[in-house]
């Protein structure tokens, strides 16, 4: 077996072959979502407990029936909660549901035009659901301060902003995400921002975990040929990391050596 197919990811103790996390909102039925996600090649699957049934509402198709959590490790996630009180409610809602699953996203925002994280309330939701069990991968700013607070908590892997929820804008403070990565023992994977293929291969060349993305995928035109964009993206931009890029020269170098030449 060749050495990039043993490069797992170790997330809460489990690994996966997959660096791509993908979510479920923003298609036009279940059917484009199985469809979409089977083409990723995604293992985890994120949900947002507040807008999708996974089993609160009897009466509704439940997303369950097509993402299946024998297939996929579901990732619960806190979207739509703006105090570190409602996600912590949200988080055992989804624990409830799926049979004391303990991996979630933490996300607690704080206002709804940026949907940029709220960093005290997120670290406070932190704290108690560190303590309650839960282990939390995190949404955060691209705050290296931050980054080192929610380490020191206990979660899980840490999700700072590639750029804003749904923008497409790609990774605008590659700077601030490199500091993270270096201080961090833990998985650190970008959220948020991402566009197209090729911010997607940016976040892993630079050596990030993985990259978690939903509109960059349900946005596009054809969502599910765009999802297998991303599966190749994120596979390129693993390779290109772990072989090293050449390094960058301020002027020009033949490709053809000149020694031992008449």
């Amino acid at each position: 077996m060749s050495e990039q197919h043993n490069d797992q990811m170790i997330i809460a103790g489990k690994a996966y072959n997959s660096r791509l996390l993908v979510g479920t909102g923003k298609y036009k039925d279940m059917a484009e979502t199985e469809a979409a996600i089977a083409a990723s090649g995604a293992e985890i699957v994120t949900v947002a407990v507040r807008r999708t049934n996974i089993g609160q509402n009897p009466d509704e198709p439940n997303l369950l029936d097509v993402i299946s959590p024998e297939k996929y490790t579901i990732l619960p996630n806190t979207a739509g909660c703006y105090t570190a009180d409602d996600a912590v409610r949200t988080c055992r809602l989804a624990r409830e549901l799926l049979d004391g699953h303990n991996l979630v996203k933490l996300e607690v925002l704080g206002d709804q035009k940026t949907l940029y994280p709220d960093m005290v309330e997120t670290l406070k939701a932190t704290e108690t659901l560190v303590k309650d069990g839960f282990d939390v991968m995190v949404y955060c700013n691209d705050d290296p301060i931050a980054a080192q607070k929610l380490e020191a908590m206990g979660v899980c892997a840490i999700m700072p902003l590639g750029s804003l929820i749904g923008s497409g804008l790609g990774i605008l403070n590659p700077h601030n995400i490199r500091i993270i990565m270096e201080q961090a023992s833990i998985p650190v994977l970008v959220d948020a921002g991402v566009g197209t293929a090729s911010d997607a291969a940016i976040a892993m060349e630079m050596g990030c975990e993985a990259v978690l993305m939903n509109t960059a995928i349900a946005g596009a035109k054809n969502p599910v040929l765009m999802a297998s964009a991303m599966k190749k993206a994120i596979e390129a931009g693993r390779e290109a990391y772990l072989a090293g890029r050449m390094p960058r020269k301020k002027y020009a170098s033949a490709s053809s050596p000149m020694e031992g030449l008449i």
